[in-house]
């Protein structure tokens, strides 16, 4: 089994992810305790479905507060660095152009963060990865489900 690569995350999203640790931690934690004793004063634990429900809440609560200490953890942040680089890098603005398309712009962030809709392509998704260490006016190919893409890259910020 091979071990998973590093996790990056920009600044940005390390402290969105740390905001929400901090929310599961404190004020979920303690809503979720209140539900559990609620639950229980209610009797007959093994037929209590409010009780299973809220237990059931627990385990999904811890696991996502190991997970996101795991991530901060072990995350590679990314700084921001106002020098212009030369190639695509986790943390760079890219602008893109397919084709006779109209040129694209999106921002090279960790799998963790990433979110297509908004403009951020993670560096392990088809386009990241074809992009990544590639320089302007480099034309990449990108494997996509619906084919292979070619991709020129107009501008790294």
């Amino acid at each position: 089994m091979t071990q998973p690569g590093p996790t990056y995350l920009t600044a940005e999203g390390a402290a969105r992810l740390q905001e929400e640790l901090n929310d599961l931690k404190k004020p979920q934690r303690e809503a979720l305790a209140k539900r559990l004793r609620e639950a229980i004063q209610m009797g007959d634990l093994s037929e209590n479905a409010d009780y299973h429900k809220a237990k059931e809440d627990q385990a999904f609560l811890e696991g996502r507060i190991q997970e996101l200490e795991y991530i901060l953890s072990s995350a590679i942040i990314v700084a921001e660095n106002n020098n212009k680089r030369e190639v695509v890098f986790v943390g760079a603005t890219v602008t893109i152009q397919e084709a006779d398309f109209e040129p694209e712009v999106f921002y090279i962030v960790g799998a963790k963060e990433a979110d297509p809709r908004g403009g951020k392509i993670s560096h392990e998704s088809p386009f990241g990865r074809a992009l990544m260490d590639h320089r302007v006016g480099d034309v990449v190919e990108a494997e996509t489900p619906g084919g292979k893409v070619r991709l020129k890259v107009l501008k790294i910020e």
